[in-house]
C-alpha cells in the first residue's frame, strides 16, 4: 500500500512540472493582451502626463544649473579683479622701494634720472623686402664660380 501513494504523488510532480511551462506561457500571452489593451485606451494620458512632469522638472534642474554658473562666473570675476589690484599694488610697492632705495645707494654725483610714467610707442621698424626668398635666390646665383665651357 505504501508503494501504491508513493507511485501516485511522482505521476502528480511529474504533471505538475510538464504543466508549468504551458502555464507561463499562457500568463505570459495574457500579460502581453492586458499591456496592448492598457496602451489603448489608458497609456496615452499616462505618457503626456510623464512627459509634462519631466518638462518641470528639467526646467528646474536647467534655472538651477544655471544660477550655480552664474553665481560661479561672478565669483571668479570678482577673485580675479582683486587679484589684480593686488599684483599691481605690489609690483608699484617694489619699484617705488627699488626707485627710493637707489636713490638713496647710489653717489649724488650721479645724473638724476626719472622713470617714464608710461612706455612710449617705438616708430616702426624699416619694413623687411616684399621678398626675401627672391633676394636670396639671386644672391645665391651670383656666388656661383663660373664654369669655362669649351
Amino acid at each position: 500500500m505504501l508503494k501504491a501513494t508513493h507511485t501516485f504523488q511522482s505521476n502528480r510532480l511529474s504533471e505538475a512540472a510538464m504543466a508549468a511551462p504551458r502555464q507561463i506561457w499562457l500568463a505570459s500571452l495574457g500579460a502581453a493582451v492586458v499591456t496592448r489593451d492598457w496602451v489603448q485606451t489608458e497609456a496615452g494620458d499616462v505618457f503626456k502626463t510623464l512627459v509634462k512632469e519631466g518638462t518641470v522638472i528639467e526646467s528646474r534642474a536647467m534655472r538651477f544649473v544655471g544660477d550655480r554658473i552664474e553665481t560661479s562666473v561672478s565669483r571668479a570675476n570678482s577673485v580675479w579683479k582683486e587679484t589684480r589690484r593686488t599684483v599691481e599694488s605690489t609690483v608699484r610697492q617694489a619699484a617705488d622701494t627699488a626707485v627710493t632705495l637707489a636713490q638713496q645707494v647710489l653717489p649724488k654725483s650721479l645724473p638724476k634720472f626719472e622713470l617714464p610714467q608710461a612706455a612710449k610707442p617705438r616708430k616702426a621698424a624699416a619694413r623687411p623686402a616684399k621678398h626675401p626668398a627672391k633676394a636670396t635666390r639671386k644672391a645665391k646665383r651670383t656666388r656661383r664660380p663660373a664654369t669655362k665651357r669649351g
